[in-house]
């Protein structure tokens, strides 16, 4: 059954934690939406709550992680990621300290709370900082595999969580690692590469135009830095066109770094970047803003099959 992953990311970090007592959570009032009421039911010790206070929070998750705690910072994406982000840079990147950051409810999971409570700077703004890895998972599998993997990984790290139900996109064997996107689909005709929860409409897009006789694949591309270089240029050398999708700003994302690498590499594909424009964004749920920004099935497939035309009339 489909679940949130953020649910999951919980109920895995609470596996974990009561068979590693070095494991931490610093909250700041999220232990709500970030699904963190029953780990500290069951483990109050291992629960720090800093109240409102996202720097605090940052902070305090550096100090422990100085002192060789594993330690989960968990806050709503939006606030985590600029109010904190001073302390991101200095306190847990420039000061090496493998902090786990989790930025809950991202994107526009919080819809109808408007802009304020939208994160679409996060990749832009965490990428561009040295030493820091940042993970996107597609689904509760990714979520799980990303959980336990953040557990070992020896440098800073942001994990992005969305709260909408998620469905499986992967069997249980298939590999996970770090830095290393999952081809879920190959194509000919058009490549869809995504991260977060924008993998699973891709992939639902990849089904429509299939009714079409388009041939396509989604790669999910679920560390968005360090960026799988190998992955982008192979499907560069594949298909036809190339979609990037994210829940993010057109700017500084997913697209941007996918733009980057293959005009340095000197490819020609065709190629789109999918995400939110530079306006204010519409009030809605999260549904209704994909719909209303064509980062649904829908709008992925009419963005594919544009490309596709454009490619076609082509002299």
């Amino acid at each position: 059954m489909s679940r949130p992953n953020q649910d999951v990311f919980a109920e895995t970090l609470l596996t974990l934690a009561r068979e590693n007592r070095d494991i931490l959570v610093v909250a700041s009032d999220s232990r709500g939406s970030g699904k963190l009421a029953p780990f500290a039911d069951a483990l109050p010790d291992q629960l720090v709550e800093v109240g409102i206070a996202e720097q605090n929070l940052v902070g305090v998750a550096a100090g422990l992680a100085s002192a060789g705690k594993i330690v989960f910072a968990v806050s709503p994406a939006c606030f985590l990621t600029a109010r904190a982000f001073e302390q991101i840079k200095n306190d847990v990147a420039y000061s090496d300290h493998p902090v786990k950051l989790v930025g809950i409810s991202a994107g526009v999971s919080y819809g109808p709370l408007g802009s304020t409570h939208h994160s679409l700077h996060d990749f832009a703004a965490l990428t561009a900082i040295h030493n820091i890895t940042v993970v996107a998972p597609a689904d509760n599998y990714e979520t799980t595999a990303a959980v336990r993997a953040a557990i070992a990984w020896p440098r800073p790290l942001y994990l992005r969580l969305g709260k909408k139900p998620m469905p499986d996109l992967h069997v249980s064997e298939t590999p996970f690692e770090i830095g290393r996107a999952i081809i879920l689909s190959r194509g000919s005709d058009v490549t869809f590469i995504a991260t977060g929860e924008m993998v699973a409409e891709a992939a639902a897009a990849v089904q429509l135009l299939a009714a079409q006789g388009v041939s396509c694949g989604v790669i999910s591309m679920h560390t968005v830095k360090p960026l799988d270089h190998a992955a982008v240029l192979e499907a560069a050398a594949h298909t036809a066109a190339i979609v990037t999708v994210e829940e993010h700003s057109v700017y500084g994302g997913l697209g941007s770094q996918c733009a980057a690498l293959l005009m340095q590499a000197g490819s020609r594909v065709r190629f789109r970047v999918m995400g939110i424009p530079d306006e204010h964004i519409v009030t809605g749920a999260q549904t209704e803003v994909f719909r209303y920004y064509g980062l649904d099935a829908i709008g992925l497939a009419a963005a594919a099959g544009q490309l596709m035309e454009e490619q076609n009339n082509t002299p």
